[in-house]
């Protein structure tokens, strides 16, 4: 991305909807010119629809996109007139009929007028640059559209809506206040600080302490939201993992045969379970083979063990245990682990109603008896204590993480300070650091690497 300086006057545009077939598609202009340069090929269809700089602010106007007197595309264009816009620039959506090429002619169209084609995420930056949003709620624009499931959308739209940015606001404010106290009795030395504002100032700073403990509590609940957990699914074959896939995603994604050894590959697919995203891996069947494609499948499925955050062990509840679903429970005790008896509506094998050495979760993959329960196991195993409305407000993410980890280490070494009655400068010092790495957060404080690394990730036209 070039620096923001050198391109904020500049008027971009980008195609804003995926690539493809569609009813429609939708092009984004943002900038000083994007009025004037949509005027230049906009040709208005009846007496009501106007000309983009003529029509009022918040309309929609009806006619087509014209390059060289032919016709390009018949559209709709929305007039958003700064500074009432996402960007607080003048904006114009273009939307066109869906498929790549009238999009990509509008757009080009578009560039020969005048407008530079936007970076990944520059709508976003102009945003955050003119002060329409802050960080965190940059950041959650990209969350929005990569939620997975109905409570990463929870989450990222308390985000976007500011509620994290208040909180963090909040405590920049305490810090700032504690700082401008330890600075007035620099400046003033013969003002010495006494015991019970030195107990008050520390109780300040515990309560600010607390509250990023709290914050960074959210860390991994929040990296799960975003991301997902890493499910893999393993078992001898024809244990029912493929079956049980199925049953998981509520539709037939992997093919499920008695011919053992069908899964030769691995298999992703994400789920929601129970609100969280899970990443289901089917992996080929644990055994010794002599079939070179099924070792290529058995390894990738080892791999893939390695690399999960949870496996589901299934084990096939009619037969014994075999000596590689020994094997694989003796050395599952490392790894978050649910072991899972298919087949449940079939009478068990009685080797298996003397195994009380581990926790057996039930099921039918035949009939979807025990899936449910199995559900609340697979929540309960990466997700700690209540979902609540509270936690999904302040959701933090890795940057987040980073900055207050900073600024809580620095907070520490100002209340021994305190403590100790060590000298006011150095507490100064840390303070301003602990301050800075909150501000970091919102973007009080930011640098050009970071402001690339954020919106370097976002799709072109956002």
């Amino acid at each position: 991305m070039d620096r923001p300086h050198q391109t904020i006057n500049d008027t971009i545009a980008a195609i804003a909807t995926p690539m493809g077939e569609a009813g429609l598609a939708v092009i984004r202009v943002s900038g000083k010119q994007a009025l004037h340069i949509v005027d230049a090929v906009f040709a208005p269809i009846g007496k009501s629809s106007l000309k983009p700089s003529l029509a009022s602010t918040h309309t929609i106007q009806y006619g087509r996109i014209e390059q060289d007197g032919k016709t390009v595309d018949e559209v709709m264009v929305s007039v958003f007139k700064a500074p009432r816009t996402f960007t607080r620039e003048d904006v114009v959506e273009i939307s066109t009929h869906g498929g790549t090429l009238p999009a990509k002619m509008v757009l080009d169209t578009l560039l020969e007028k005048g407008a530079r084609l936007a970076e990944p995420g520059e709508f976003t930056l102009r945003a955050f640059l003119n002060g329409r949003i802050d960080l965190t709620q940059a950041e959650a624009v990209a969350d929005v559209i990569h939620s997975r499931t109905e409570l990463a959308l929870t989450a990222a739209n308390e985000q976007l809506a500011g509620k994290l940015s208040q909180r963090i606001r909040e405590l920049r404010n305490q810090l700032m206040s504690l700082l401008a106290h330890i600075e007035a009795h620099i400046d003033f030395p013969d003002e010495d600080i006494s015991p019970d504002t030195r107990t008050q100032m520390v109780d300040r700073l515990q309560f600010s302490l607390d509250f990023m403990s709290r914050l960074l509590a959210t860390a991994r609940e929040g990296r799960i939201l975003r991301r997902g957990i890493r499910a893999a699914i393993v078992g001898r074959p024809n244990a029912g993992k493929s079956s049980l896939l199925n049953q998981l995603l509520g539709h037939d994604r992997a093919i499920v045969s008695h011919v053992e050894g069908t899964t030769r590959d691995t298999i992703e697919e994400t789920a929601s379970i129970r609100g969280i995203p899970i990443i289901f891996i089917d992996t080929a069947g644990l055994r010794e083979s002599s079939d070179v494609i099924e070792q290529e499948g058995i390894r990738r499925s080892r791999k893939s063990i390695e690399q999960a955050e949870l496996v589901l062990h299934v084990v096939d509840g009619t037969a014994a245990l075999h000596e590689e679903d020994l094997a694989f429970l003796d050395k599952q005790h490392l790894k978050a682990c649910l072991h899972i008896l298919n087949k449940s509506d079939l009478e068990s094998h009685p080797s298996l109603r003397e195994e009380k050495k581990h926790a057996w979760i039930e099921v039918s993959c035949e009939t979807g008896a025990g899936l449910e329960p199995l559900k609340d196991a697979i929540r309960d195993k990466v997700w700690s204590g209540e979902i609540s409305a509270e936690m999904l407000e302040v959701m933090i993410n890795s940057r987040h993480q980073d900055a207050l980890s900073r600024s809580k280490t620095a907070l520490e070494t100002v209340r021994t300070g305190l403590e100790n009655d060590l000298e006011l400068e150095l507490m100064a010092m840390d303070l301003r650091i602990a301050v800075g790495a909150i501000g970091e957060i919102v973007g009080e404080t930011t640098t050009e690497d970071l402001l690339d690394s954020i919106f370097s990730q976002f799709c072109l036209g956002k």
